[in-house]
């Protein structure tokens, strides 16, 4: 059977996750200081795992509603209206696997071939090749360092066409660290209305932005509830990575066509992991300031440093990554995590892993402990003096 011949050719076209690359490269290196996974280095919280452990020494195995456990989804309910004033019911809910679930799901429901999809550059790498599987089109809409890294109303205009049919929002953002406070997303929220665009507002740092401002959902903004998909979980807020449950909030009318695509291709999310959120959702809040108040410091740390040896770095607001700019090596992204790599063995991921306007940054993430921050600070000073 040749195979080759026969891969979809969305799939054949796909490029490989370029965080991927560089963390599997250094995987086999030694004395190797990554800097380049987006993952908490805290372990999940003892009470929140105990939770799940109870949930099988009970003969919790087996399956759960499609939307999820209804105790879980009123836990979500009672969350957002708690940290965030949010106001969804648990019919509102839907549990996914992972927040990555959740992004596949609501851009699977409503993309039909020829859809375009705005998506603001530097992102997360999966939301164009999701759209492309669903026969959407991924249409570019890069962000810039002189807007910190934000979405500009006038080029947002510039990018709606007749086609246009879902507007991405990722914001606390991936790779930036960039946030979008009220102030910013009222404009964003207007052209949403008066051009009828879908929103999927990926929320799932909203626990993870720094300074006196709380984190706001363009959901809360006037005409946005009716039209947003927000899409969230636990694992950068509570340290849950793999547990992989993440969950969407919207209106039931998109809420029940996400699900159908859901109870086709995953059943539902793992109870044990189900039951653990419960726990975390409920008591979990001490956990988030702690992690938060340490993220921040480390934070203030790194983009310190980084810019002190000569690699400007816009001060990120949220999430735990910098994207320091690295055009004054005269090296491009990918030349510079490379020759870093292996010089000083020292992973960071270049900025276009995350679209062309990534180019000329890199990604670093200090979701590590300040001890490996500041052996990576320390390398990347010797690697720049060699230049």
């Amino acid at each position: 059977m040749d195979f080759t011949s026969r891969i979809n050719p969305v799939v054949a076209g796909m490029k490989p996750s370029g965080i991927r690359r560089f963390f599997d490269i250094a995987f086999t290196m030694e004395n190797v200081v990554s800097l380049g996974i987006g993952e908490p280095d805290f372990v999940t919280p003892w009470h929140i795992r105990d939770a799940g452990i109870y949930s099988l020494e009970k003969g919790n195995t087996m399956y759960t509603p499609n939307p999820g456990l209804p105790e879980l989804r009123k836990a979500i309910a009672r969350y957002q209206q708690r940290r965030f004033d949010l106001h969804y019911d648990p019919e509102e809910v839907l549990v996914t696997v992972g927040g990555s679930e959740a992004i596949d799901l609501a851009i699977r429901a409503f993309v039909t071939p020829g859809d375009e999809v705005i998506i603001p550059e530097p992102c997360f790498v999966c939301y164009g090749p999701i759209v492309r599987l669903a026969g959407g089109v991924p249409v570019a809409l890069p962000t810039m360092s002189e807007d910190s890294f934000r979405i500009n109303p006038t080029r947002l205009k510039a990018a709606i066409t007749e086609k246009t049919k879902i507007l991405i929002v990722p914001f606390p953002n991936n790779p930036t660290g960039a946030v979008m406070r009220k102030e910013h997303l009222e404009e964003v929220a207007k052209i949403c209305v008066a051009h009828d665009l879908i929103v999927v507002s990926d929320e799932i740092y909203g626990e993870l932005t720094f300074g006196n401002q709380r984190h706001v959902s363009i959901s809360s903004l006037p005409g946005m509830r009716e039209r947003t998909i927000i899409v969230s979980g636990l694992s950068k807020s509570h340290a849950m990575t793999g547990w992989r449950i993440g969950y969407a909030l919207a209106p039931k009318e998109a809420i029940a066509p996400m699900n159908k695509v859901h109870q086709y291709a995953i059943m539902c999310a793992p109870i044990m992991s189900q039951y653990a959120a419960i726990e975390a959702i409920e008591n979990g809040d001490d956990d988030i300031a702690m992690m938060a108040e340490e993220y921040d410091r480390r934070r203030m740390m790194i983009t310190d440093e980084l810019n002190r040896m000569g690699l400007p770095c816009f001060e990120p607001e949220g999430a735990f990554y910098v994207f320091p700019d690295i055009r004054s090596t005269g090296l491009s992204s990918e030349k510079f995590c490379e020759s870093l790599l292996y010089a000083e063995r020292v992973a960071v991921v270049p900025g276009d892993a995350f679209g062309a306007s990534g180019e000329g940054f890199v990604r670093c993430s200090y979701a590590y402990s300040v001890q490996n921050i500041t052996i990576a600070m320390e390398r990347i000073k010797r690697f720049l003096d060699t230049l």
